[in-house]
Parts: C-alpha cells; structure tokens; sequence
C-alpha cells in the first residue's frame, strides 16, 4: 500500500500555483493520498488546483504564530489516521513541491524506506543545511544543539519532514500535548521517552532551502539564491523572526522535562 502524504500548506499570494501545477501529478504517483491541511489565507487559485484530486481541509480563522503551529500539524495526522493509513508522511507541501522537483530520484529511494521505522526524521546533509541563509542556519544550531543535549541523538531536526506510522501517530495525538512550532522536538522526544518505538534519521538532500521557488523573480532581480539569502541576513527582522522560533522550540522541550 502506497504512503499517505499529509501536509500543511500556506500560499496567500499564490506563489506556489505554478510548481504546484507542475509536480503535483508526480506526487499523485508517490503516494496514496494526499490529505492537506491549508492555512485560510491560501488563495482560492491554489486551493481549487489542490481539491482536485486531493482531500483538502481549510482553516476558517487565522494561523495564530509558532505557539499555534502544532495546531494544524496535529490535525492533518488525525485526517490521515481516519483514512486507515499504516503509514504517512508528513511534511510542509512547500517542501515536498521542492523535494520531488529537484531530488525525485532520492524522495523515491526515502519514501521506500518510511516504513521501516516507527518514526523517521528527514534531515538534511550538510551541503542541504548550507543552503539556508546564517539566519536560520544558526539559529536552528541551537534547537539542535538542545535536542542533541536532552536526547542523545544529535540530529538535525528543523526541517520539519517525518515519516510517521500508525501507531506512533496515534500515540503523539494522546501524549503529546504540545500546540507549538515546537512539535518539531517535542514529537521525536516524546516517543524516545515512551519507548517502544523504532525512531531514526535520514540525511536528505531534498530538505535543501526551498523559500526561493515562492520568490523566482526577486532571486533572479538579484542575481541568484546566494544574493538573495544575503540580503535576508543582513534584515535584522529575520534574526528576530529566527530567534523567537528557536525560543519557541526551546521551551517546548523544557516543558518534557528532563
């Protein structure tokens, strides 16, 4: 039986339309299903291309920041549970629209593999991890830092992208309360802890910075990615923004316990 994908998408400006349109029905080929939860502020555009062929669900309120972000996460894996789903995928659509673009070969050898473990953490090689702008790289060395210190494992954990199965799925919705951004360590944590499930990591190339396809034009005005993520890090606003999530994330461990 093929993966379900369950993912949570944002797409106010419809930036996302044009890739979308074009990988959507290799995904289609990938999966099974794909169940995704849209934030309310995704344009009717984008939502109408989704509805076609995927089970689509979509906030009436707004998104309401990284302490809510746990939110929806935790509501599309409950959507695919009520599909009878083994296992899922889940993952920011953003990111897999990239993933399945650019690194096809590699989502296929991965998706293969999900089944294998009761939870699957994709993170990224190093080369992946240097893609991202120092704001976010930095910042996230310090979530990883954290889980590494309060876990033992010393994996990279901000890409967000988890294989998931059926019963690590249901156990995360009874016993992990956590309604944050911090879901990211909170999730892998909380079935460590608990025992009795299989959890690991793999290094993907996929997880690479996949913010510059919403903004082609703007990256090409500049001259490319590189230019780009530069001017990113020189707005002080975009540390601030980094900052307050990896607060977040931090936290929500704290909240575990040791």
């Amino acid at each position: 039986m093929k993966l379900v994908l369950a993912a949570t998408h944002h797409d106010p400006e419809g930036r996302l339309y044009g890739q979308t349109k074009r990988v959507l029905p290799h995904l289609r080929e990938l999966f099974g299903t794909i169940t995704l939860h849209l934030t309310s502020s995704t344009v009717e555009r984008s939502a109408a291309l989704l509805r076609d062929g995927c089970d689509v669900r979509q906030e009436s309120d707004a998104p309401g920041g990284l302490t809510q972000l746990g939110k929806p996460r935790r509501a599309v894996i409950a959507h695919a549970l009520e599909l009878g789903v083994q296992h899922m995928v889940f993952c920011d659509f953003d990111r897999m629209l990239h993933w399945v673009e650019f690194h096809p070969g590699e989502l296929t050898d991965v998706l293969a593999r999900v089944p294998n473990a009761d939870f699957t953490l994709f993170g990224r090689t190093p080369r992946a991890y240097a893609s991202h702008p120092r704001c976010q790289r930095d910042t996230e060395a310090t979530i990883n830092t954290v889980f590494a210190a309060v876990s033992g494992r010393a994996w990279d954990v901000g890409a967000g992208a988890r294989g998931i199965s059926r019963r690590a799925a249901t156990a995360l919705l009874a016993g992990c309360d956590d309604q944050s951004v911090g879901v990211d360590c909170t999730w892998p944590l909380t079935l460590l802890r608990q025992g009795g499930f299989t959890v690991n990591q793999i290094a993907t190339e996929g997880m690479e910075f996949e913010t510059p396809d919403r903004y082609a034009d703007q990256v090409a005005e500049l001259g490319g990615v590189q230019a780009w993520n530069d001017r990113l890090d020189r707005d002080p606003k975009q540390w601030a923004m980094r900052l307050e999530l990896a607060r977040v994330e931090v936290e929500a461990m704290g909240r575990l316990g040791s």
